[in-house]
């Protein structure tokens, strides 16, 4: 996988000197990359010469004066030019086994890659770390990195990774300590396999490390109507309710947003998620985007009679209709929530990210409104691609509905200012 230019940066350096979608960066100084890891090194310079591969296969060397921190303002397609290290595990609650034929071919990647964890926030288990990966980790000082733990109990970890190299988790945690390189954890909680007692042992193993561990997050197993027969069932009341009650006793330790509404607790402060580290994960999305909704000044009217409506997940549902109270205010202005239930997927899939464009059209198609807000988690970055293939344009024509895509998942600033055009 070659460092193929996906675009460039408009005003950046890349523009001025034509670089352009489809020409290949195929060295910095002479050397070679392997990743986004090698060229943010290389871009270290105030002089460097690269080697450039049009699309037209022509090649040019291009000499290049510039402030030692100004980046080229090249967007890749990929962040690795090489291969992508694959996961040799075959987690029991691997969501990639969980879904059907059909989807985009990138659904169906197992990727396992120190580097994309460091560089773009995946988890890895580090069940195929080499010697050489290490080496490389500790000379150019990488990290933080996301790992998923989900034990540290040897002969458990083996069992839920299917992966005899799996049990040397908290040998690897102790060699980051050891060599002082920041982590984020990650606990995938499986009812009866690793929660209990033997969620309060990772945790206790953990804590051992002190600072190495920068946060955990407790996210419950996603499971849909297509996983194989086996030993998993879903987080009910009684387990969330249990898991929160052992994570509280830790710090740095907090779980997702999901424990909360199964819980049928009311979703924590602030205060609970510090730093909100691990965001993606879901943990303390709605919370960073209610307290963000609250920042902002609402008009007392618009122009003239409006209807939105939110086409949201069921895990949004309660902390949008919470919002849509106060929008409902604003004179002229009716807001609503309709939460999309996945009928692709089964009912206990609940997220955006995972909403289909058949479920979003069942969902919306008859509601009587003006304009319908989506997040923009639905659709693959930088495209109107949802998961299944099909388009937003599709939606549209389907539904003969108007879409606003809200951008920034975690925030409501973009919803309020559009209201404000009104």
């Amino acid at each position: 996988m070659p460092a193929i230019v996906n675009s460039v940066l408009e005003g950046s350096i890349a523009e001025e000197l034509e670089i352009q979608k489809g020409d290949e960066i195929l060295s910095v100084d002479g050397c070679q990359m392997l990743d986004m890891i090698d060229y943010n090194f290389y871009m270290k310079s105030e002089l460097i010469t690269i080697e450039v591969k049009k699309s037209n296969g022509e090649i040019e060397e291009i000499e290049i004066e510039k402030d030692y921190d100004d980046d080229l303002g090249i967007v890749f397609e990929s962040a690795v030019f090489d291969k992508i290290k694959p996961c040799l595990n075959h987690c029991i609650f691997c969501f990639v086994d969980q879904q059907p034929k059909g989807l985009r071919d990138t659904l169906y990647i197992k990727d396992d890659d120190y580097r994309l964890s460091y560089l773009q926030g995946t988890y890895i288990t580090l069940t195929n770390l080499k010697d050489e990966d290490r080496d490389r980790i500790k000379r150019m000082h990488l990290g933080p990195f996301y790992v998923s733990v989900h034990t540290t109990n040897p002969e458990l970890r083996v069992k839920m990774l299917r992966n005899p190299n799996a049990g040397k988790a908290l040998d690897n945690l102790q060699w980051f300590r050891k060599n002082k390189i920041p982590f984020h954890a990650q606990i995938v909680l499986c009812p009866g396999i690793n929660d209990g007692a033997e969620l309060d042992r990772t945790l206790s193993d953990l804590a051992k490390l002190k600072n190495t561990v920068l946060s955990v997050a407790i996210v419950p197993v996603g499971l849909t109507q297509f996983r194989p027969d086996g030993e998993l069932r879903r987080v009910d009341k009684k387990c969330a309710t249990e898991t929160i009650e052992i994570a509280s006793k830790y710090k740095r330790v907090c779980c997702s947003d999901e424990f909360f509404l199964l819980a049928e607790k009311p979703i924590p402060s602030a205060k609970y998620y510090e730093n909100f580290c691990q965001l993606d994960d879901g943990v303390g999305a709605l919370r960073i985007t209610l307290d963000d909704f609250y920042c902002h000044k609402l008009p007392k009217s618009i122009s003239k009679p409006y209807k939105l409506v939110f086409g949201c997940s069921y895990a949004a549902k309660d902390m949008l209709e919470e919002v849509c109270v106060k929008l409902n205010k604003i004179k002229n202005l009716t807001v609503e929530v309709c939460p999309v239930k996945s009928e692709y997927w089964g009912q206990d899939i609940t997220v955006a990210g995972l909403i289909t464009t058949e479920d979003l059209i069942r969902t919306v198609k008859d509601v009587d409104c003006d304009e319908v807000i989506i997040p923009s988690i639905m659709l693959r970055p930088y495209s109107e691609d949802f998961l299944d293939g099909k388009t937003l344009s599709y939606v549209k024509e389907q539904t003969n509905k108007n879409f606003f895509v809200q951008d920034n998942i975690y925030s409501l600033k973009e919803v309020v200012d559009y209201i404000k055009t009104l």
